[in-house]
């Protein structure tokens, strides 16, 4: 698919992988309607890319009725990335000096709401459009967290849950042209990393071969691979630096 003159949707665009992955999108001429959960989250990107073809929706991913609204507004859908997502990272059983603690149920279905329930909800009305237009493209935002990770039962179950859907719907949606992959990034630096203490973040650079982060471009590049080229689907593409090798 060429990508000039798209209507794309690009859901968490507000920073960090979404605003980058928004922004390259804008640069190679697509029309990206950019969504985040509220109007403040969404100022830094306004600032940014204000007066392009860019129009700005505050969306709850994980609220049925604001994801159907948003979608409604729109004409047309020709590209979602589902990039929306959080973390509350805790260890599932902890016992320490005889007290025990474990992961609550709340912080269990946040991240499941968002991570899984919010990447279908939006899928779903953007493959809708698309079936009933000329198809499009669905990529969802995994993690190589996917295979399990120290601390995210949580995380880690909504990533995997992702991986499934994405291959699930290329099965099922192809009749209609419509293609869905996933793109499972390792450690990006992006904001959230920026704040690992440094003795932790050069510990996670010595696993990685490239014994370097990833930069946030070059998951934005991987997602304009994934559009360009119309024989990827049903894949789940790990750019994580060698990490998983």
């Amino acid at each position: 698919m060429d990508i000039k003159n798209k209507h794309c949707v690009v859901t968490g665009a507000g920073r960090g992988l979404g605003k980058e992955i928004a922004t390259q999108l804008l640069k190679k001429g697509a029309l990206v309607h950019a969504c985040d959960i509220s109007d403040e989250a969404m100022q830094s990107l306004k600032k940014d890319t204000e007066g392009l073809n860019i129009t700005y929706n505050v969306c709850d991913v994980s609220n049925e009725e604001s994801v159907v609204a948003m979608f409604n507004k729109l004409e047309k859908v020709d590209v979602l990335i589902n990039n929306a997502g959080i973390t509350c990272d805790g260890l599932f059983v902890k016992v320490k000096d005889n007290n025990t603690t474990t992961m609550s149920l709340n912080d269990f279905q946040n991240v499941l709401n968002v991570n899984l329930v919010g990447v279908f909800l939006s899928a779903r009305e953007a493959a809708a459009k698309m079936a009933n237009g000329d198809g499009g493209v669905i990529i969802n935002i995994s993690s190589v967290s996917r295979a399990g990770n120290f601390g995210q039962t949580n995380y880690s179950a909504a990533k995997a849950g992702v991986d499934a859907m994405t291959i699930t719907w290329s099965k099922e949606l192809a009749k209609y042209n419509i293609r869905c992959a996933a793109i499972a990034p390792g450690y990006i630096n992006t904001e959230m990393v920026a704040k690992i203490n440094p003795k932790i973040a050069d510990r996670i650079k010595a696993q990685i071969p490239l014994n370097r982060m990833g930069e946030m471009n070059e998951i934005a590049e991987t997602v304009n691979f994934i559009i360009n080229n119309d024989f990827v689907n049903g894949k789940i593409l790990e750019i994580d630096g060698g990490l998983r090798i």
